[in-house]
């Protein structure tokens, strides 16, 4: 079946962990080295290598075995961590802060790996990763529940998870990875208990907060939401995470002047923009439009492109709405072209492009793109409602009103409708009827 491969990896690792336990550490390499199946099987075999020879304490064969895990993925959180604790424990401390703070480079803010190159920086010993067989086994669990993916539903994740924490019931990793797995299947309910399960004291619980805060918006309880994340901020003003996740709840909200705030508060905690921080600009850049303060939003958005040029949502959220003022037409089609070139399978971007050519005039391409568009989100009433409008300009009245008809099914927001319903009574009488 197509879980053999798994059912294979999850014995054969559980089999040499408990040969561990009984004191056979050559057993357990012998096990874990003659387990073969998919390319993806290495990078766990040489992962629990490393562990079972440091709890075995043959640091040669752990510094080994780790080294290649981590050069298969130095992007794996676990695969990092332990290689830090390993190579630190084996006397090559510098090699190991060498390797965390270019991971947190690509990472910025990851509270696991923050706190240990923290630990390592002070000259402390952060101790093994795993330090006994239960702890192994339950290592086993974590890592492929982790590692499976929600493409079959969640229970099978779920199962290793919870089987993982009932081996080691303070892992904060698993608590918050089955928190992370119901949130996917839409149970922010039990999420939230789950992630009130990480202690106050955990490097995690700032992550659990900000999770938790996403779900509280999710259940329709925003304003506790916002209390939850101002808290966070007050307590640490300087953390972008729990600033960005306030602001998208806000703008989520269309609270989009109190949205352009908290990403004020965060852009003012940053001396040096750099490529990265394009994100904090462009959200405010959204928040100050939809606020209507079209000065700021143009300042702003021009900034995200500056900080990262060619960025595909900023090229089209500027050019559109360039496009839809009447300014900069050329230059604005232009940079929504280029965004539709890095992302031709993204339905509001080409959507963009349609209707920009029917902000200009060109009906036969506006319906050409709009076509395409509805393709890709066919669920979406503003794009549905725009190819209607196409289609009546360039005479296909009929179509035209079978597209409104099917965008006014989709639950469109209230000012939407209003003009939907007009439009399916008297036809589209101005070029400006549907609100782009």
């Amino acid at each position: 079946t197509a879980r053999a491969p798994l059912a294979v990896l999850t014995s054969g690792l559980l089999t040499a962990w408990a040969k561990q336990g009984e004191g056979d550490t050559e057993a357990a390499f012998e096990l874990v080295d003659g387990l073969s199946g998919p390319s993806w099987y290495e990078i766990f075999k040489n992962y629990h290598t490393a562990l079972i020879a440091d709890v075995a304490g043959q640091k040669d064969v752990a510094v080994r075995a780790i080294t290649d895990a981590f050069e298969t993925d130095g992007s794996a959180l676990r695969v990092v961590e332990a290689y830090g604790r390993i190579l630190s424990s084996a006397g090559k401390r510098d090699q190991a802060i060498e390797a965390l703070e270019r991971f947190m480079q690509t990472q910025p803010g990851n509270p696991v790996i923050g706190f240990l190159l923290d630990e390592l920086v002070a000259g402390k010993d952060p101790g093994p990763l795993v330090s006994s067989t239960a702890e192994g086994a339950a290592e086993v669990l974590y890592g492929l529940g982790a590692a499976i993916g929600t493409d079959e539903g969640t229970e099978l994740p779920a199962a290793y998870l919870h089987l993982s924490l009932y081996l080691k019931p303070d892992s904060h990793l698993a608590l918050t990875a089955l928190a992370d797995l119901l949130v996917s299947a839409d149970r922010c309910e039990e999420a939230i208990r789950i992630y009130g399960r990480v202690p106050q004291d955990s490097n995690l619980r700032r992550n659990a907060d900000i999770q938790t805060g996403f779900c509280l918006d999710n259940l329709i309880r925003t304003d506790e939401a916002v209390a939850l994340l101002s808290k966070l901020i007050e307590k640490n003003p300087e953390g972008l995470d729990a600033i960005v996740a306030l602001g998208n709840i806000q703008r989520g909200r269309e609270r989009f002047a109190e949205a352009a705030e908290t990403y004020s508060r965060g852009i003012a905690t940053i001396d040096e923009p750099t490529a990265g921080d394009w994100r904090l600009f462009y959200f405010r850049g959204v928040a100050y439009e939809r606020s209507d303060e079209w000065t700021k939003s143009e300042a702003d958005l021009k900034k995200a492109l500056d900080l990262n040029p060619g960025q595909p949502q900023v090229l089209n959220y500027l050019g559109y709405s360039w496009v839809d003022m009447g300014v900069n037409l050329e230059e604005g089609l232009d940079m929504i072209r280029s965004a539709v070139d890095q992302r031709p399978n993204d339905g509001y971007i080409v959507d963009s492009l349609g209707w920009a050519y029917f902000r200009l005039g060109r009906y036969e391409d506006a319906v050409a793109q709009l076509e395409r568009a509805v393709e890709l989100k066919p669920e979406d009433p503003v794009i549905n409602d725009h190819l209607g409008d196409a289609y009546w300009r360039v005479g296909r009245k009929r179509e035209a009103t079978f597209q409104w008809n099917h965008a006014r099914d989709l639950d469109p927001e209230p000012t939407d409708l209003e003009v939907i319903v007009r439009k399916l009574e008297k036809g589209l009488v101005t070029d400006g009827a549907s609100d782009g």
